[in-house]
């Protein structure tokens, strides 16, 4: 499989299994989960949560363990840059998105504070399993206390139909799927950052993190046609939460990362979007359309910098 067309289908497929995959995940483990009594809180904060998640863990925890440190952070960060500007902006742009405070000043300053503290630890360029291993307890921390508060966003589109035969199959398929799809995406991506000249952490920054971001895109889409609006900035900023502490401090626990400095350039451009998005979402407590379209400007723009700096530097990594 060493032809581009053919490399560039395979991710294309690729997509679609993370998304299928996703997707069958979430409502067969919800349908589960309901038969065996389990509240809406608890299938929010684990089901959900990891769903949406789950193509970034496959991604992600399968670059760290192929030795693929930068797909591995490219695709935490550059996902993180999607979900709030691609995405959040999209969205603002078909419909002004209501916030509410606990969204700014709880879960917006929690992950730009969390994004800071990445950009801390990895100012040496290296993630040791201890730090990974602090994120991930960071999360716990942080879903203890969602838990505690009962405060928890849940996805109104999860099904709740009772659980049948099929579900066991199914959720096993969407796992299967997703394990899949995250390793052939990253073989190909590989594959496609050599062909293009571009660094690995470029390939895993952008088409890596579009294809793995597509269940937090079909959330917010489908929030937008039920008019959920509110949905999809709760939705994104909690992915972003999640993915930093949880994607990214799973792959460091199980193999420390070393990475390009062009992850301390991304981080701040990463925490620049987030101060942006904590500002929009506070002013009249609601994104606009301009700011949506704003949002996807400044992201449009940061993929291209992120481009021809690794074009300019010829940073591709022999493999």
């Amino acid at each position: 499989m060493n032809s581009i067309p053919i490399n560039i289908l395979i991710i294309i497929a690729c997509c679609g299994a993370l998304w299928l995959g996703a997707n069958w995940l979430v409502d067969a483990a919800a349908r589960i989960a309901k038969w065996f009594g389990v509240s809406d809180l608890v299938i929010g904060l684990t089901v959900v949560a990891f769903g949406t998640s789950a193509p970034e863990f496959a991604a992600t925890i399968n670059a760290a363990l192929r030795n693929l440190p930068d797909i591995s952070v490219g695709n935490v960060v550059g996902s993180n840059i999607f979900n709030i500007g691609f995405i959040l902006g999209g969205c603002a742009i078909v419909a002004v998105i209501n916030t509410k405070p606990d969204i700014v000043w709880r879960d917006g300053l929690l992950l730009l504070i969390v994004t800071a503290l990445l950009l801390v630890v990895s100012w040496d360029l290296h993630l040791s399993r201890l730090e990974g291993a602090g994120m991930f307890l960071g999360l716990f921390a942080y879903l203890f206390f969602l838990f505690h508060k009962r405060q928890v966003a849940i996805d109104e589109d999860i099904s709740q139909e009772k659980a049948t035969l099929k579900d066991g199959p199914l959720l096993l398929i969407g796992l299967a799927l997703i394990i899949a799809g995250g390793y052939f995406l990253v073989d190909s991506a590989q594959f496609l950052a050599q062909k293009a000249g571009l660094s690995q952490l470029v390939i895993g920054s952008t088409v890596v993190a579009a294809g793995t971001s597509l269940p937090e895109f079909a959330i917010s889409l489908v929030a937008i046609i039920k008019k959920n609006y509110g949905i999809s900035a709760g939705n994104l900023v909690g992915s972003n939460i999640f993915n930093t502490l949880g994607v990214l401090g799973v792959a460091a626990a199980l193999r420390p990362l070393n990475f390009d400095a062009g992850v301390i350039h991304m981080l701040f451009m990463l925490i620049a979007l987030t101060a942006i998005v904590i500002i929009f979402m506070r002013t009249g407590w609601r994104i606009i359309r301009s700011e949506g379209l704003l949002l996807v400007l400044i992201s449009l723009a940061m993929w291209i910098y992120i481009i021809l700096t690794s074009l300019q530097n010829n940073q591709a990594i022999p493999i």
